[in-house]
């Protein structure tokens, strides 16, 4: 099925970039290496015996080059705040679906407002945060809904063992805080809130093994973003174990280190997604390894799902609006390990 289809990959030489491009290649897909860097792009290129393609977001004319004839574009390139517009008005321009891995909240809101009307009037089909952080929290609030036309709360809670960050994570959180300046960002009462004191520190009971950790609350992450775009809940609310909260904004944190032969780091993970309506609780957990290379698979599955039209939606849509979120899910199951509760 995808034998000989073209994907472009834009910021294909990253660290999430090069998990990307060897799943598009393990499913049959041609990748399409796009960036700005010339000589990380042919070096990668070469390696994998691809074509590349030199573009820069502030140049459209490149960016039109990078995906003339290809079927889709899955943008890995941070600080997603300078991309994500570029890119989303190139794939408009060239008629094919796109589809980001950007964890910024900032610039998911900013794809959303900006791009709902115009994507929907032109039937084209964009998905931001289609990754870790955004995507598979959303699925699993989504798949923990099951029934429920609407709920009072969502809580999405990150079990790391350890968050060693990308030189592009390091990136984009210094463009969000700087967005941000001294607010952090809560969604509660179904609106967006700016409030300047200290993330709450809480006890979170993960399933076992893991138990009870301390988070820190309020921790907002882009699937904030995702959730409310879809199901009908006021309050949404993630939260991230502590030390690896610590680890993410420590300068002495090493960036993530291979541990096999697929490029996957050491890091475990745990995501319990919880659902309350009332007195009623449901959950769906996910368990996995390196939320990096995670990342691969699912953006490469939602690319499927989009070109073989297994969506429901048309614009811009989150993955559990735009995916059927238990069968996605149980797609992943090389990838992950799934608990559903509903």
């Amino acid at each position: 099925m995808n034998s000989g289809q073209q994907v472009a990959v834009f910021g294909a030489y990253g660290h999430t970039g090069r998990f990307v491009v060897a799943e598009l290649l393990q499913r049959g897909y041609v990748p399409v290496p796009s960036g700005r860097d010339a000589d990380k792009l042919k070096a990668l290129a070469h390696e994998a015996g691809l074509e590349a393609r030199v573009a820069s977001a502030d140049d459209p004319a490149s960016l039109d080059r990078a995906l003339a004839g290809t079927s889709a574009v899955i943008n890995c390139a941070g600080p997603f705040a300078s991309t994500t517009a570029p890119v989303i008005e190139a794939a408009l321009r060239a008629g094919i679906a796109y589809l980001d891995v950007a964890a910024e909240i900032e610039a998911n809101l900013d794809t959303f407002a900006h791009f709902a009307d115009r994507a929907r009037e032109a039937g084209a089909l964009v998905v931001p945060a289609m990754a870790f952080f955004g995507g598979l929290g959303d699925l699993l609030a989504t798949a923990a809904m099951g029934d429920w036309t609407e709920a009072d709360s969502a809580h999405v809670a990150y079990g790391l063992s350890h968050w060693h960050p990308t030189a592009g994570t390091r990136l984009s959180g210094a463009v969000s805080r700087e967005r941000r300046g001294d607010h952090r960002l809560r969604y509660a009462g179904g609106q967006w809130e700016r409030r300047t004191d200290a993330a709450p520190v809480l006890e979170w009971s993960f399933p076992e093994p893991m138990g009870s950790r301390q988070v820190i609350g309020e921790f907002t992450m882009a699937d904030v973003v995702t959730i409310p775009t879809h199901l009908s809940i006021p309050d949404v609310t993630t939260y991230m174990t502590a030390e690896a909260a610590r680890d993410v904004v420590s300068p002495d944190t090493p960036a993530p280190a291979p541990s096999d032969a697929s490029g996957r780091s050491d890091q475990t993970f745990l995501i319990d997604a919880v659902v309350r309506s009332g007195d009623t609780v449901r959950r769906a957990v996910a368990r996995g390894q390196d939320i990096y290379a995670v990342t691969a698979p699912l953006v490469v599955e939602a690319l499927d799902r989009v070109l073989d039209g297994r969506t429901r939606a048309v614009g811009v849509a989150s993955a559990g609006q735009m995916f059927d979120a238990p069968d996605f899910l149980h797609a992943l199951a090389p990838h992950i390990t799934l608990e559903l509760h509903p």
